[in-house]
């Protein structure tokens, strides 16, 4: 089974009414991503309250995502 790449630039893009690195979390949190799915980080987020260790919190995000 082939395994999709998910760019963070791509839901970034496509939730363009997020404007802080709280909201982007709760965004991949709430997103159910289908089977095999690999999350490629390609961008910092751009928001004032991006935390310095900010990678980890969107792989912890994405590795949870959809399970609540």
């Amino acid at each position: 089974m082939p395994q999709e790449t998910m760019l963070l630039s791509r839901i970034c893009i496509r939730n363009t009414d997020v404007s802080s690195f709280q909201e982007l979390i709760g965004i991949i949190q709430n997103t159910n991503f289908e089977g095999n799915c690999l999350l490629e980080i390609d961008i910092k987020p751009d928001y004032p309250d991006t935390p310095r260790n900010w990678e980890p919190l969107i792989e912890e995000a994405f590795i949870w995502s959809g399970r609540k």
